[in-house]
């Protein structure tokens, strides 16, 4: 009997699921978006490389094309621009760095509002100024470090997508829980619909039951076609075990349902809810790393951000997901993870009320 009842609620969790696009969009389809997006704009397979715009009223001088050569052998692109050209894309906000002038007139002028990009390049062109130098005094040619890009896992070397990828499956189940659990739990009390359900035969532990598996199987779906995407596009696919990653995800989205329902416990009414959400949405979601490494925060913010939940989470995805590291390796960070879950359920299921 109940498990006739456990399936009807799932089927009529999934079907009514389906009626909301809203819901669909920001949970299947919005991490597509951004990994289209973000793993263009930021290098897909090929790493991205560097354009300087360069103000010269003339032609190039013996001098500049030497600087122009070493700055080329760094994978920096020139752009010639004449004075009035130069100041107007200056002007616009378009450059993040102008070098002006040509010899020993040359200066080099940086965007403060562009400060990490525009020191990025100050770096290139001081060091291609140093080379130009050091050959005009004879130097021999100047050894550089190697320079060897991999992953932390040093099992297999990506794209931004690769990195961006996982963070974005767990970036799903943290929306999942905090947004369409807790929404649809606020709408429900407010109008009526618990109340009614209340008054039937049907256990509030089949009902939670379903609500559950009916989350998960969309996360299931969302999760696949993210992951489709990211083979297809940008030729990024999973090094690790499937089942590893899929115990990940669902205890993921255990924790982040319960943490769903709790916040919902909270509130009376939808707008209400929503203010509460993104209270803690948004600081869950830039604190986990989701789309950057937190390696430059300071050091009190990095530990702060290394007990919350998302975090144990993106870290274990993206071990799996990119390194092939098995579920094993992942245990400490699992283990602060499955603690916040219990905690977190405990809590929803004491505050759970039908009305």
């Amino acid at each position: 009997m109940h498990v006739r009842l456990f399936f009807q609620q799932v089927w009529m969790g999934l079907k009514l699921y389906l009626r909301i696009p809203a819901a669909l969009f920001w949970i299947v389809a919005f991490p597509i978006v951004m990994l289209m997006g973000m793993g263009t704009v930021f290098g897909g397979d090929t790493p991205p490389g560097v354009t300087l715009a360069w103000e010269r009223a003339g032609a190039a001088g013996a001098r500049d094309l030497a600087l122009q050569q070493a700055l080329q052998e760094r994978g920096v692109t020139i752009e010639a621009l004449d004075p009035a050209q130069a100041e107007a894309r200056w002007q616009q906000g378009k450059l993040a760095a102008l070098l002006e002038g040509q010899g020993e007139r040359t200066t080099l002028r940086i965007n403060r509002y562009a400060t990490a990009q525009g020191m990025q390049i100050e770096a290139l062109v001081q060091q291609a100024y140093l080379m130009v130098q050091a050959r005009a005094q004879g130097a021999a040619p100047l050894a550089r470090i190697p320079v060897v890009a991999s992953s932390p896992g040093g099992h297999h070397d990506g794209p931004y997508a690769a990195y961006l990828l996982p963070g974005l499956l767990g970036l799903t189940v943290l929306m999942m829980g905090v947004f369409s659990t807790g929404i649809v739990d606020v709408t429900l009390r407010a109008k009526g619909g618990y109340k009614r359900l209340a008054t039937t035969p049907l256990p509030r532990s089949i009902y939670l039951g379903a609500q559950l598996c009916v989350r998960l199987i969309v996360l299931l779906v969302a999760a696949a076609l993210l992951m489709l995407d990211g083979a297809l596009v940008f030729g990024v696919r999973n090094q690790g075990s499937y089942a590893d990653l899929l115990a990940v995800e669902v205890l993921g989205a255990a924790c982040f349902i319960s943490l769903g329902y709790v916040l919902a416990s909270f509130a009376r009414t939808p707008e209400v809810y929503s203010g509460i959400a993104n209270l803690v949405f948004l600081p869950l979601m830039l604190l986990s790393g989701v789309y950057f490494s937190l390696d430059s925060a300071p050091p009190w913010l990095q530990r702060a951000a290394d007990v919350l939940p998302p975090t144990p989470l993106l870290k274990a995805l993206r071990a799996i997901f990119n390194d092939g590291a098995g579920i094993a390796s992942q245990a400490p960070g699992l283990a602060l993870l499955a603690g916040w879950t219990v905690v977190l359920f405990v809590l929803a299921t004491r505050r759970f009320r039908w009305v």
